[in-house]
């Protein structure tokens, strides 16, 4: 047998091996999540006989769209208002700076201590802003909100207390909400993908005592863990996974709460949601990069070293999916070739039982978000969700390479479309249809030739995951050509 059938089997095989150790890490986490909502609930938190001072820092660039919602739903935040300071923390150069600063003369005027902040430059982008507003506040805590979120009024009055159980603990992260969950088909794959990271992983981390993170937002810093750990840094794309790690490394203990929600917009076209997955996948590569060395020179067990190496080593699997999709349409006709190495080809043909444990995993968050969905709602959305995830895997997996090769990038803003009336709402794009979005279209006709291929030859091995890949570009090529008009 010619050695490059065997080399596109070999590699196919370890990719394969790579997302099943993915799924099974993701299934462990199931199983700690799913005891951790089996044992008993924790007392409830006595009332501060003194409440500490807080400040809420927002962080803006250019959104018009939601500045004056985020503005006054922290403005109307049940905290002692000697206490609270907030902090607009903008770097917007558009119609944002005026809107900001008209809703922060509103509120002072009724006697809020509130501060419109704005810089020369946008240095450091997001974990800049941040850095910057921290020396001009005294406050002991610092809760983050991005401009998407839209904080319940008693948000504080419900975290603020568990720092006062315990002076080592340095964030109570709470579970993203969806104010726009059910605008699309789009929001609703997002949805369920986060409820799946929040209801189902920070919990099973949590429960097991394995590091977790801050999630950039809607949530509560000890600010005395923050200049521990050594402040904001700006060589990421994901500051709060940074600084998350570089805290607990340092021994401060994270604390999440999912029955504490803040709810948020989500991205509701293609662009956004590309430049918000970009961040994401990026910023976590470039992460690794900086942090496994610490993990694993550090004190810390076995167990959360190989845990922590997981997580941070998560945005790699796109790299894998795109590498295992590639050589996929080829190994058809290998196969339709080789027919006395049919059982070893048939072992390529297995890639679905590594995403077995997946099912269990999201299906463990859906029903935590939608009891009352009948379950025959669960396997076709799951599918297309599957199948949308793997239709990012071009764009995502170009950033994560772009991540571990330390090449640097803009942090790109998510946009927001908000509910302010259609006549003043802004469309911000981050991009048009660019090579990478016409690469996706070509991707979708390889994918389809390679099922065509698949049931020419009467092998359907390969014919769920070629037609999991077909539906998932097109889908991503149809959407971010719809949204760039």
């Amino acid at each position: 047998m010619p050695v490059l059938p065997i080399l596109l089997v070999a590699v196919y095989g370890l990719c394969l091996l790579f997302i099943l150790g993915f799924s099974a890490g993701q299934w462990q986490l199931t199983r700690l999540a799913l005891r951790a909502y089996a044992a008993p609930p924790a007392p409830l938190l006595p009332v501060p006989a003194v409440w500490p001072r807080v400040t809420v820092q927002l962080p803006l660039y250019n959104e018009q769209n939601v500045v004056e919602r985020i503005i006054d739903a922290t403005a109307a935040l049940d905290y002692p208002p000697e206490l609270l300071h907030i902090q607009v923390l903008d770097d917007s150069t558009d119609a944002t700076v005026a809107l900001a600063a008209a809703r922060v003369a509103h509120h002072a005027g009724r006697g809020l201590r509130i501060s419109h902040v704005r810089r020369l430059g946008r240095d450091g982008y997001k974990a800049g802003a941040l850095r910057h507003g921290l020396e001009e506040t005294d406050g002991e805590f610092i809760a983050i909100f991005d401009a998407d979120f839209v904080p319940e009024a008693d948000f504080l009055r419900r975290t603020v207390p568990y720092f006062l159980q315990d002076d080592r603990i340095g964030v109570v992260q709470t579970r993203w909400g969806h104010l726009n969950e059910n605008e699309s088909l789009l929001t609703r794959l997002q949805a369920f993908g986060l409820d799946a990271h929040f209801l189902i992983e920070q919990v099973g981390r949590t429960f097991a005592g394995f590091f977790i993170n801050f999630n950039g937002t809607g949530g509560v810093w000890r600010r005395a863990c923050i200049d521990d750990a050594g402040g904001w840094h700006t060589d990421t794309l994901t500051e709060d996974l940074d600084l998350s790690y570089r805290a607990q490394l340092r021994g401060w203990r994270f604390v999440y709460r999912p029955g504490i929600v803040a709810p948020a917009e989500l991205p509701a076209v293609m662009d956004a949601l590309k430049s918000q997955q970009f961040r994401w996948t990026k910023g976590a590569a470039e992460t690794a990069h900086k942090h496994l060395g610490p993990v694993w020179r550090s004190r810390q067990p076995l167990a959360v070293k190989l845990q922590a190496t997981f997580h941070l080593l998560n945005s790699s699997v796109y790299i894998v999916i795109m590498l295992m999709a590639l050589l996929s349409v080829p190994l058809v006709f290998v196969r339709a070739q080789f027919h006395e190495y049919k059982v070893v080809f048939q072992l390529a043909s297995v890639f679905l039982v590594g995403f077995t444990p997946l099912i269990y995993y999201y299906y463990s968050a859906w029903r935590l978000a939608h009891p009352d969905k009948p379950l025959w709602r669960y396997p076709g959305f799951f599918l297309l969700f599957l199948s949308v995830s793997m239709g990012l895997a071009l764009h995502n997996a170009r950033a994560v390479i772009l991540g571990w090769l330390g090449r640097r990038t803009p942090f790109v803003r998510t946009p927001k479309a908000g509910t302010a009336p259609v006549a003043r709402r802004r469309r911000y794009r981050t991009g048009g249809i660019g090579p990478l979005v016409a690469l996706e279209g070509l991707l979708a006709v390889y994918f389809a030739f390679g099922l065509g291929a698949g049931i020419y030859f009467d092998d359907f091995g390969l014919l769920p995951f070629h037609s999991l890949l077909t539906v998932g570009f097109a889908a991503i090529f149809y959407y971010s050509v719809r949204h760039a008009r």
